[in-house]
């Protein structure tokens, strides 16, 4: 299946792939090769169906296939990814806040990690013990921190990372840096709260149109409906 796929696809939507694919997380169960390939069989059918029993199939064809090809991507990739990066931004705060802490203490960067994902059960811990065991198998903590980064949808947390390996690199302090990714984590958590309370006005017109108005207008014609049973 792999060799087909590569047969089919060009690299560069392969490696795309791979990429997003990435970003689940290291507990995603999903299968990229299975995916691609029953992308396209049932690309083709949509196809086929559209043109043989849909009235100008010549028309809608063409488009049903484009857009079931490009939304089953967003539905099964962009989507969950998009939906990790908020709970990844969540966790970060309190993970950062911690790992902070601890380096003040005086630990090491790999100990100061350690301690922290030993102490908090969370996405984000689970990805930084994941680079940890990296490290225990033989690669540097700045290979496993590049990796990581990879692995990390929120452009916050890679920002972090990519910090942390400068920092480790050239001997600077990460305790300021990562002061500093704490701060904007909780900007762009109060800026989010902010936008949510923006549309309430939004949601509950929508709720007042969908819901209230056919009840006014039930009660409103309510007597005349009566009227017309009764004659």
């Amino acid at each position: 299946m792999d060799s087909l796929v590569n047969k089919i696809y060009p690299n560069k939507t392969i490696t795309k792939l791979k990429l997003k694919k990435q970003k689940l997380g290291i507990n995603n169960k999903f299968n990229l090769e299975t995916f691609i390939t029953i992308r396209l069989i049932l690309t083709i059918i949509i196809f086929i169906f559209s043109l043989i029993f849909i009235k100008y199939g010549y028309i809608m064809a063409p488009i049903l296939s484009v857009v079931f090809y490009f939304g089953s991507e967003y539905l099964v990739l962009d989507r969950p990814i998009k939906k990790r990066i908020r709970v990844l931004d969540k966790e970060a705060l309190f993970f950062f806040e911690v790992l902070v802490l601890t380096l003040e203490n005086g630990r090491s960067l790999k100990h100061a990690l350690e301690l922290s994902t030993s102490n908090i059960d969370s996405e984000v811990s689970l990805e930084f013990k994941e680079a940890l065991n990296e490290v225990n198998l033989g690669k540097s903590l700045n290979e496993s921190l590049e990796d990581l980064k990879k692995r990390m949808p929120s452009e916050a947390i890679s920002n972090a990372i990519l910090n942390m390996i400068e920092c480790n690199i050239y001997g600077n302090s990460i305790v300021d840096t990562m002061y500093n990714q704490i701060d904007f984590l909780r900007q762009k958590e109060l800026l989010e709260a902010k936008g949510e309370i923006a549309k309430l006005p939004t949601k509950i017109s929508v709720i007042s149109v969908l819901f209230f108005l056919p009840i006014m207008f039930l009660i409103i014609l309510a007597p005349i409906l009566i009227n017309l049973i009764n004659k």
